[in-house]
């Protein structure tokens, strides 16, 4: 292990931010300061190329990013590992999956927009999974920037104690470069690409803001730091090399979160934000709380140390199809992984060879021979699926796997000409594999094959990415809302299933209540919820596992329009069995007729998908803005202006935001955008729902007809 760098020299980061902040570009001045790559490419470059992340064709065209990328690049003595993540949040699986294998993440902000709905987004997946974070104010040069203002949000919004470390030299056109709040020192950025760091004094009409600034930055640390508060109580003056290790130990414990600026695309402000992403995010050494459940304890937490010379455990967290087959990414986090040596899936006990183990940058791999705790690589020829766990065979550990969240939008889709069927079926195996919310299913009753996902972008890459690196044409149904169902009161049952004509007769007898779920404040309510509250025991243990089987079968189809039942709890209080009929098929049978026959009573009703929207563009259409959401059946949330631009946020269902795209962009003369995010499922008014029913009877007719 001569060859392994000291893990404290590691740094795992992500890049996060809403749509359109600056991530790629600020991933690729890094990469270029690093000696990565030698020259420059911007998101919407000129010259044709594209930002060296975006590697996708698609990406390049729509100048969005769509799936995360991996890289890596030294700084000093630091390797810094660094994923760039899809702000889009129809690509929202990307962050999570990228978060959850990282030590530490940089939130990226428009220094003109602040604090928009997917910071938001990002910042509560960044809490999921306890990440710390710093802030990097981006685009300073742009008309309106405030960093101060957007540090307030950070503090207002997000509710992050957050403090400036840097102190701008001009806004706007006038941004010329920071000065260090901690050191007192100005920088500047010369040469064609902002290369060259020079270095002066505080310019004398900043030095009383800069002195304010530091003030506040020091009272945030003396709240946290007793040493610090001692001094700072006393008048003391601090140096840096007192303040550098208290405010890494509270970045890393995510009590506060350090703010730097600048502008990625003007080149000002990246090589310092380097500096402090090794200053104050963490090593895998500094991580104390990662952890594992040992599958033959009864999951027992284990917790895992970065430390070479334990067992082996390394989670797949992503998995890509290349040309030269399945690349499965992973996070060492314990152990050392071998080129040539064997590992197990804990999933399904399968012994494997690593045949190829690569570092990756973008689209391009580098072979390595081994790997350590706390490097991210990539193996080939390893199969398995996300969130997958490896060992060294010793022991069977899983880790927890990332949050998944459900489809929104369906799809039919089929291919244009029968001789495409099989690279069809092959191009929804590989992204259903590769995207957990990318979602195949078959109707039983129409025979169509229906893709679900996270929006109309989300499908509409899929299905050009089918079109394209598949050669298929797609015939694409219209999009469909995955609506839910559920009760709205409680309905006691009684049920008796027998069955005795020809062969072995079926017996069984349930009783008990279905109700809607409680909500609990702050926890999410769950879809389907089974109680055994039997006494005496009436009913058998091994045959209310086949009652609970039968409900949560039923659930999948409500008695309105066919779709699944969610916030649905059942309680069996009483029942009976018969000596010789009784078996599981007749307790399952009898819990799927006591849900058709008692469900209706319940006074069902239909759930449908309300999103959060948010709407940017010139004041002038304010009015124009909002007229288009309340047709919609919007409800607006809130609505600001600043610097001439108007932010309105609103809830809107999912079903009236179709075609919402070009109907803003000729309104506005394509000078609004907006963004949107599932935000919860709410009751739809009756007048629809009754038309949602006749729509789901005819249907009906139509099939049976055929």
């Amino acid at each position: 292990m001569a060859n392994m760098p000291p893990r404290e020299l590691i740094r795992n980061i992500g890049i996060s931010a809403h749509i359109d902040s600056g991530k790629t570009t600020l991933t690729e001045r890094i990469l270029y300061y690093t000696g990565k790559i030698h020259a420059i490419h911007e998101v919407k470059g000129k010259d044709g190329v594209g930002a060296t992340m975006d590697s996708m064709d698609l990406e390049r065209e729509k100048g969005i990013t769509i799936q995360s990328a991996a890289t890596y690049c030294t700084w000093g003595e630091n390797n810094i590992n660094i994923i760039d993540t899809p702000g889009h949040v129809d690509f929202t699986i990307e962050v999570e999956r990228s978060l959850r294998v990282l030590d530490g993440a940089i939130l990226v902000l428009c220094g003109v927009a602040g604090v928009q709905s997917q910071s938001i987004t990002v910042d509560r997946q960044m809490r999921r999974y306890h990440v710390p974070r710093l802030a990097f104010v981006n685009k300073c040069d742009r008309a309106g920037a405030d960093p101060l203002r957007v540090c307030k949000a950070l503090r207002e919004i997000l509710h992050h104690n957050a403090v400036m470390i840097q102190h701008p030299i001009g806004l706007e056109a006038n941004h010329k470069g920071l000065v260090d709040l901690i050191t007192r020192e100005a920088y500047y950025f010369d040469g064609d690409n902002g290369e060259k760091i020079r270095k002066e004094a505080c310019p004398a009409d900043l030095k009383d803001e800069v002195e304010a600034q530091r003030q506040k930055l020091l009272e945030a640390l003396a709240d946290l730091d007793d040493e610090i508060a001692a001094k700072f109580l006393e008048g003391e003056e601090l140096t840096p090399a007192e303040i550098y290790p208290a405010l890494r130990k509270a970045t890393i414990e995510r009590k506060i979160t350090p703010v730097c600026l600048g502008s990625a695309y003007k080149n000002k402000g990246v090589q310092p934000l380097l500096d402090n992403v090794v200053r104050y995010l963490p090593s895998p050494v500094d991580m104390k709380d990662y952890e594992a459940l040992d599958q033959e304890k009864g999951e027992e937490k284990v917790r895992l140390s970065p430390a070479p010379n334990e067992k082996l455990v390394m989670l797949a967290f992503k998995l890509q199809d290349g040309q030269y087959g399945q690349l499965t990414y992973c996070r060492i986090y314990q152990g050392t992984l071998k080129k040539g040596e064997f590992i197990q899936n804990s999933a399904n006990r399968k012994r494997v060879k690593v045949p190829r183990v690569v570092q990756l940058h973008a689209d391009q791999m580098h072979d390595i021979d081994e790997a350590y705790a706390g490097d991210i690589v990539a193996l080939f020829g390893v199969e398995c699926s996300s969130g997958d766990t490896f060992t060294d065979g010793s022991v069977v550990y899983t880790m927890t796997s990332m949050y998944v969240p459900d489809a929104v939008v369906t799809l039919a889709v089929e291919p244009a000409k029968k001789e495409g069927a099989n690279n069809f079926s092959k191009a929804l195996n590989r992204f259903s594999k590769e995207d957990p919310t990318f979602r195949v299913s078959r109707d039983e009753e129409s025979g169509q094959t229906i893709v679900g996902g996270m929006g109309e972008l989300h499908l509409d890459v899929y299905i050009e990415r089918i079109r394209r690196e598949y050669k298929v044409d797609v015939i694409v149904g219209q999009p469909q809302v995955a609506y839910r169902e559920t009760l709205t009161q409680k309905v006691e049952f009684e049920y008796v299933h027998k069955k005795q004509t020809g062969g072995s007769g079926q017996y069984a007898k349930i009783g008990g209540f279905m109700e809607p779920a409680e909500e609990i404040e702050g926890e999410p309510t769950k879809d389907y919820e089974f109680l055994d509250e039997t006494v005496g025991g009436v009913i058998p243990k091994e045959f209310m596992k086949a009652v609970d089987k039968g409900f949560t079968e039923a659930v999948t189809k409500g008695t309105l329009i066919g779709f699944p039942v969610v916030k649905f709890k059942v309680v069996i209080n009483d029942g009976n069995t018969h000596p010789v009929d009784s078996k599981d098929i007749a307790f399952q049978t009898a819990a799927k007729f006591a849900f058709r026959e008692f469900y209706p009573k319940g006074k069902p009703v239909i759930l449908e998908p309300i999103m959060k929207v948010e709407v940017e563009g010139p004041e002038e259409f304010q009015g124009t803005i909002l007229g288009g959401l309340n047709r919609r059946r919007g409800m607006v949330l809130n609505s600001g202006t600043a610097y001439g631009q108007v932010r309105i946020t609103a809830h809107v269902p999912l079903k009236e935001m179709f075609g919402y795209s070009n109907d803003l962009r000729s309104a506005t003369q394509g000078k609004a955008e907006f963004s949107m995010e599932f935000s919860k499922y709410a009751t739809v008014p009756r007048q629809i729902q009754d038309e949602l029913i006749k729509a789901a009877e005819a249907k009906k007719k139509v099939l049976v007809a055929k």
